[in-house]
Formats: C-alpha cells, sequence, structure tokens
C-alpha cells in the first residue's frame, strides 16, 4: 500500500512540477508610448506574470514607457532599463548623426537608473559617425551596456572603438550564418547574442538544427531571449513568443536551457525574487 502511494505521488507529483513553466528573462523589450502605450502598465505587468516573465530589459520609445516600468516596481519582476536615443519613430534612420541626440542621452541618464544604451539601428560605416563615437565614449565613461541592431560591420566598429564594451546583439545578425555568429562570439567575449526574430534556430516540426544546438551547447553562457514588442501585434502575441522559446528549449540540457531561459540574463543584470 505505502509503495503505491509513493507511485500515485511520484506520477501525479511530478506532472504537476512539470507543468510550472520555466521562468523567463525577456532580454528585448519595448513599451511604447506612441501617444499612449498598447497595453495598461497593469496589463502589461500581468502579461509578464502570466508567463512567467521574471525579469526584463525594458526600452521604450519616447523613454517614457521605461520610467513607467522603473516606477511601477512590480513584485517578482526585474526591470533593466536601457536607455533609447529616439525621440520619436524617424530617430531610427537619423539619430547616428544627430548631434541633438548627445544632448538628449546626457539629460535623461541624469535619471540615475539606466544601465544601457540602446536599442539603437545601426549598420554599416553609420557607426563610424562622430555622434555614436561619442555614444560608445559616453557608456564607457558610466560603464553602460550598448543594445545594437546592427549588422556585423557596424557591431566591429563599435568594438573597435571600445574593445572592453559590453554588447547585447539584437537580433543575432537575423540569418547570418551559425558559422559566423560563432566566429563572433569566439572574436569578442563581451558580445551576448539576443534571439527574437532570429532565423535558422528550428527546423521541421520544431526540432532544433544541428548548428544551432552546437552553438547553444558551446556558448551557453552567451545568449539571451526577447520579445521584441515594437508592435502591437507583439503584445497581443506576446504568450505564443514566449511558448515558442520554451519549446526548443526543452530540446537542450537542462543547465543549458535553465542558462539561456534566464539565468545568463539574472546574472548579467540582476534578478528579481521569483512570485
Amino acid at each position: 500500500m505505502r509503495r503505491r502511494t509513493a507511485a500515485f505521488l511520484l506520477l501525479f507529483g511530478g506532472a504537476a512540477f512539470a507543468q510550472v513553466p520555466l521562468p523567463l528573462f525577456d532580454a528585448h523589450l519595448h513599451y511604447n508610448w506612441e501617444p499612449k502605450p498598447h497595453f495598461s502598465l497593469e496589463q502589461v505587468v500581468e502579461t509578464f506574470r502570466a508567463n512567467r516573465v521574471t525579469g526584463i530589459l525594458a526600452t521604450s520609445r519616447p523613454n517614457d514607457g521605461t520610467r513607467a516600468l522603473v516606477a511601477a516596481k512590480p513584485a517578482g519582476i526585474r526591470v533593466v532599463p536601457f536607455l533609447r536615443p529616439y525621440r520619436v519613430r524617424a530617430d531610427i534612420n537619423t539619430w547616428w548623426e544627430d548631434p541633438t541626440i548627445l544632448d538628449l542621452v546626457e539629460e535623461e541618464f541624469k535619471r540615475g537608473y539606466y544601465v544601457g544604451i540602446g536599442e539603437f539601428h545601426l549598420h554599416g560605416g553609420q557607426a563610424r559617425s562622430e555622434v555614436v563615437g561619442r555614444i560608445v565614449d559616453f557608456a564607457r565613461q558610466h560603464r553602460l551596456w550598448l543594445h545594437a541592431h546592427s549588422d556585423v560591420e557596424a557591431v566591429e566598429i563599435l568594438f573597435a572603438r571600445d574593445p572592453a564594451a559590453s554588447i547585447v546583439w539584437a537580433h543575432t545578425g537575423f540569418t547570418l550564418p551559425a558559422a559566423e555568429v560563432a566566429r563572433m562570439l569566439e572574436r569578442y567575449p563581451n558580445l551576448y547574442a539576443e534571439l527574437s526574430y532570429r532565423g535558422g534556430i528550428t527546423g521541421v516540426g520544431g526540432r532544433l538544427t544541428d548548428e544551432w544546438r552546437e552553438l547553444f551547447l558551446r556558448f551557453p553562457d552567451r545568449f539571451l531571449l526577447g520579445s521584441d514588442t515594437w508592435i502591437n501585434e507583439r503584445w497581443d502575441g506576446y504568450g505564443g513568443i514566449m511558448e515558442g522559446y520554451r519549446g526548443w528549449l526543452a530540446q537542450l540540457p537542462p543547465a543549458v536551457e535553465a542558462r539561456i531561459a534566464h539565468g545568463n540574463g539574472e546574472r548579467l543584470f540582476g534578478a528579481a525574487e521569483r512570485p
């Protein structure tokens, strides 16, 4: 009888435990206010809790959304604020050659809680501009992260300006071959690869491709997940995005799964007490 009871508890207790979703750290999140957010602050926090997101790298355009998330101090959710060098959407195409962006960054930074600059869009030789150079210098002076939506050339130019920079690489080159991703991770030890919109990770039936499995096993401490809620549809589909990550994460060894899901974000940016 005792053995049967133990077997029952093992079976159904294990099933209940398996239903607890893996915590996730969302390292690419936008809470844009143009002119108001798609979700209220309460809806956003509830979305995080419903998907067991325990940490976020928060940015917004303009920075009002990030300020609101910081002020909310949601219990059990670590808010990591990055300063975005944009006032309006059009700044995406001009910020890197606009000296007034330097004033924006310096003034906003006075709030005292930002730990990084970005996400910013920067491609090729744009990274050689005087404005970008001064932004990189500002980040180095204040020990700030950079969050770059960039191609390989721009990332390399940023590191040439500051070899000790710490960079979150948004989208990890989108469709850049896995071998090239590996080369970048080998060359730049402070480069961390964020995976929203990243192609090639899974194949038929949602199975991890061989080359990406190898990358995750080789560099388990260098990958981050992200929702990239840059449009309303991404907020509406937030749960599906997170479940998509959990689907392929479960195909990795548990220790690697946990690092990419939340461990790397917590190690790099701190952890909140989990709900």
